[in-house]
């Protein structure tokens, strides 16, 4: 069953269970045969001790049409990177763990920052896009994936069904993006995408006038899941955000790269649990307090880019109109939990509402501010341009380092 949700600009395919997953993964190794795929992960060091990591990595042992795993491995010691790679031991595919922090990695980022090319900020963005650099160099994967290392809840039917409908050779998907229901401990979870980016759509309608971009933006179920696949040919060109507005960005350069009958969401899990951002209303710089922010700029570039004109009376306007469409929402969102037996706290989600609408604020005068902000690290068809040999010294650094410490 395929529905066009909300505005109807990309498809939805559902999970249906009527298929077995030995059914999905002996399609796969078929599709597999001449469209190798690739799964990255994005890491912290952190997380290998967390009870989800190992869940992944067993789960992952099972996978069988995985040409290749990429982990990309942050803020780790020399020692703990020989860790990682013991931790790693245990995926029964090709795999390499990048070690992000090491002197030859470190080395090559002063090199891209003698080019004007160094990514503004370390985290997980530009771990996606050196990890995306490395794969674009071994030019031998036609699928790329990508989910978060802190899944709870974690099974690999979820890697199966994310990764279809772009290995389909028979469908005319280049980006899946992956959404689940959002139900944890017995509670309504997804604050950001339920109190910020769905009001917020919203609001900017009323505010701004009809978008098409909105409208892309409102088919999408969870558009804030970490997970999503794409076809390799579009990664060249693909700009990565620096900051906390990863998933926004990569679902606007699918808008700006594809027509949208190339994209789709796929429901990949009945239910989906993971480490939880805290609030952190008292630091601009941390949790969903930063996150927020970084998604609002990250839509607001994109409508100034496509045209749309701010001002500080725009932003104003789009907070009020921002902050009552939220309350709304989270009257829909109580008779929801209560009907189906969830709890849900109305006081800390309106403290979150509050909170966000003050960062809408904060991110139209950032965005009014610094107008010359380029917040997305370079493509890499344009490191290719300006230093033809560094994916290459990439590569040749991320197997120095493995053989280093054998």
């Amino acid at each position: 069953m395929v529905d066009f949700h909300q505005n109807g600009n990309i498809a939805t395919l559902h999970n249906l269970r009527t298929r077995s997953l030995a059914e999905m993964t002996y399609e796969l190794e078929t599709f597999a045969q001449t469209r190798k795929m690739s799964l990255i992960l994005p890491c912290l060091y952190s997380e290998l001790e967390t009870d989800a990591m190992p869940r992944i990595l067993k789960e992952l042992s099972n996978v069988t049409y995985l040409h290749r795993i990429i982990i990309g491995l942050d803020r780790a010691t020399e020692e703990q990177f020989r860790h990682a790679r013991t931790f790693f031991e245990g995926l029964n595919q090709n795999h390499i763990v990048i070690w992000n922090d090491s002197p030859r990695m470190l080395a090559l980022g002063n090199r891209l920052e003698q080019m004007g090319l160094l990514p503004a900020e370390q985290g997980k963005g530009k771990n996606v896009w050196s990890s995306i650099g490395y794969l674009i160099g071994c030019q031998d994967s036609a699928v790329m994936a990508i989910h978060d290392c802190d899944i709870l809840t974690y099974t690999n039917e979820m890697l199966a069904r994310l990764v279809y409908p772009v290995a389909n050779p028979t469908f005319p998907y280049q980006v899946a993006k992956g959404y689940y229901a959002r139900i944890g401990a017995n509670k309504l979870n997804g604050r950001v995408t339920r109190l910020l980016v769905s009001p917020l759509l919203i609001a900017l309608k009323r505010v701004i006038g009809d978008r098409d971009y909105l409208d892309y933006l409102r088919s999408f179920r969870y558009p804030l899941s970490g997970e999503f696949a794409m076809r390799t040919n579009i990664l060249p060109d693909l700009r990565i955000p620096s900051d906390w507005g990863l998933e926004i960005g990569v679902l606007s350069e699918a808008w700006r790269n594809l027509a949208p009958k190339a994209v789709c969401q796929v429901e990949i899990a009945d239910g989906y649990d993971h480490k939880h951002q805290l609030l952190s209303p008292e630091d601009a710089a941390t949790g969903l307090n930063r996150m927020s922010t970084d998604i609002c700029k990250a839509i607001f570039r994109k409508l100034a880019a496509d045209g749309t004109i701010f001002t500080t009376n725009t932003f104003r306007t789009l907070k009020a109109t921002y902050y009552r469409s939220a309350l709304d929402l989270l009257d829909a969102y109580y008779s929801d939990a209560q009907m189906n037996g969830l709890s849900i706290d109305r006081h800390a989600e309106e403290q979150s509402i509050e909170l966000f609408a003050n960062n809408i604020m904060r991110a139209g005068q950032t965005f009014l501010d610094n107008p010359h902000e380029t917040p997305f690290i370079a493509t890499w068809n344009r490191v290719h341009a300006a230093d033809p040999y560094f994916i290459r010294d990439m590569q040749a650094a991320a197997a120095a380092d493995t053989e280093d410490f054998q």
